[in-house]
């Protein structure tokens, strides 16, 4: 999208409005927006994401008890930078300034996580922390005020470090218990007002890091995936998603009968879905593709809607794989309202069974014999950002839609994250990083992917840039930038970049196309 052309269009909008019909004007406005401004339905949610970890700080204010990640970051070595999400961007005492941020921002949605050890500093072994349920009582009020639908997540990596230090984290089932007891405290608190629940943010992501190449906590790996003190690689993995999947049945089952009907909500979960390219034509290699997204998204999918894990699973893994109880099977029937993915990037797979590959993500057989890689011949699947994984590959919005379209029947989606990264250099300018033009165009060819799939008929309902504001991003601390907003680190201040005004004018322009419809008809 051309930005000068942008701003003529609003320059000009009072003199067309006089002297042109309300259709010729729709035509001019998706004209200059590069597609069909009207493909995004009245009631979309167009939003940003957050995370509690990432954002609050305030580690041990009000009564909040220490976690997973306070404690994994306060490790020496375990983040680049040496630094912790201890402040972050404060955003537990300036979220009053950060609503009036994306009131600016013209969004009409808030994805945020909830972060477990403030609301139960102990989990079940320590009474209800009273300020942490009065923050998160305030936050929700003060968007809900603000017209700002809060899409809340019930936890984002992050548990009660008790919960670890007990049982094992989610490698001991009686964290559906924990987890159960939990959501059920914040449906009781605050589902008056939430309409949208998610139970985990990209648990394929924290069983990957957390239990098969120990990056994240409870940093757990064999040697050969990984620098940890202990672990299986081979075999924990699979029993903490077995034990998350569970939680999350649970839970939807204690929402469905206690309090959909009178609160009114949906629930469902959101999961890193990297689009998967065969590395060749070869039916192995596609097969290969077929795999990898079996292996890491489809590994959670699937059992949650059809009570089952997918078929290449079980097939390559046997009795490595746990398996679910006939009352496990009722609980996981359609356990979800929507599917939340999180689409940033793709890459490609090359088949590990009939080929001789070298070592790398994906080839061993308890990661599905697909090795994945973003070059093919020396060239990236697309232009190169701040993080190795992160590759610019728009055409994978669509295709990743119409995939979990087409496997999953339709059930609805939100993008629940999208968005690019900057390498935070010390040796740049504020101009620099306000600038980001690399960001803008980004936005701009995964949204029009987006309406693409939209277009062909993809039941998606609401889209959250990734992110707010630059924050604290994992074991890459303070190095990565991912906000529409700038913030200065040792002021905390935050400044619109480029990419924050192309979004508002983004949001605008669809907004006003359907109030000219509205009007016409």
């Amino acid at each position: 999208m051309n930005m000068s052309c942008l701003h003529k269009v609003f320059f000009l909008l009072r003199f067309l409005l006089s002297i042109v019909s309300v259709s010729c004007l729709i035509e001019t406005l998706k004209q200059n927006l590069g597609g069909d401004p009207s493909l995004f339905p009245s009631n979309f949610l167009f939003g940003t994401a957050s995370s509690s970890y990432q954002f609050e700080g305030a580690f041990l204010n009000d009564g909040k008890g220490l976690n997973n990640w306070d404690v994994f970051s306060h490790e020496p070595g375990n983040i680049r930078d040496g630094s912790t999400g201890d402040i972050a961007v404060d955003h537990y005492h300036r979220y009053l300034e950060d609503i009036d941020l994306m009131v600016s921002l013209g969004v009409n949605a808030y994805r945020f996580s909830i972060s477990w050890a403030r609301i139960l500093p102990k989990g079940r072994f320590e009474e209800v922390n009273a300020a942490g349920i009065d923050y998160y009582n305030k936050l929700i009020d003060a968007l809900v005020l603000k017209g700002l639908e809060p899409f809340v997540t019930l936890t984002h990596f992050d548990i009660p470090q008790e919960l670890e230090d007990t049982f094992g984290g989610w490698l001991s089932p009686k964290l559906q218990e924990e987890f159960r007891y939990y959501a059920d405290i914040c449906f009781k608190t605050f589902g008056d007002r939430v309409k949208y629940w998610v139970t985990f943010n990209e648990p394929n992501i924290q069983v990957i890091a957390g239990y098969r190449n120990g990056s994240y906590p409870p940093s757990r790996c064999s040697s050969s995936y990984g620098n940890c003190t202990y672990g299986d690689s081979e075999k924990e993995p699979f029993v903490a998603a077995h034990n998350i999947i569970l939680s999350h049945a649970t839970v939807v089952d204690i929402y469905r009968r206690q309090y959909q009907e009178k609160q009114g909500g949906s629930i469902g979960i959101v999961l890193h879905a990297k689009w998967i390219e065969p590395f060749s034509n070869s039916t192995a290699d596609k097969l290969a593709a077929d795999r990898a997204q079996s292996f890491f998204m489809n590994w959670f999918l699937d059992p949650i809607i059809f009570g089952r894990y997918p078929e290449e699973m079980n097939t390559i893994l046997g009795s490595i794989l746990p398996e679910f109880s006939s009352n496990d099977r009722k609980k996981l029937n359609k356990a979800l309202d929507f599917i939340g993915i999180n689409h940033y990037t793709s890459s490609y797979a090359q088949d590990c069974i009939f080929s001789l590959c070298e070592p790398g993500i994906g080839a061993s057989r308890t990661e599905g014999f697909c090795r994945q890689t973003p070059q093919k011949d020396g060239v990236s699947i697309g232009e190169s950002t701040a993080l190795d994984w992160l590759h610019v590959y728009p055409q994978g919005m669509e295709k990743m839609i119409t995939y979990v379209k087409e496997r999953y029947s339709g059930i609805p989606m939100f993008i629940t994250e999208n968005g690019y990264v900057d390498e935070n250099d010390p040796n740049s300018t504020i101009e620099e990083f306000l600038y980001d033009v690399k960001r803008v165009e980004y936005m701009a060819a995964y949204l029009d992917a987006l309406s693409t799939a939209v277009r062909k008929g993809a039941d998606v309902r609401g889209y959250f840039a990734w992110s707010l504001l630059d924050n604290f991003e994992w074991k890459y601390g303070y190095t990565k930038r991912f906000g529409l907003h700038h913030v200065d680190y040792g002021t905390l201040k935050r400044t619109p970049k480029l990419s924050a005004t192309w979004y508002k004018l983004f949001i605008a322009k669809h907004s006003l196309v359907k109030t000219l419809i509205v009007k016409e008809q």
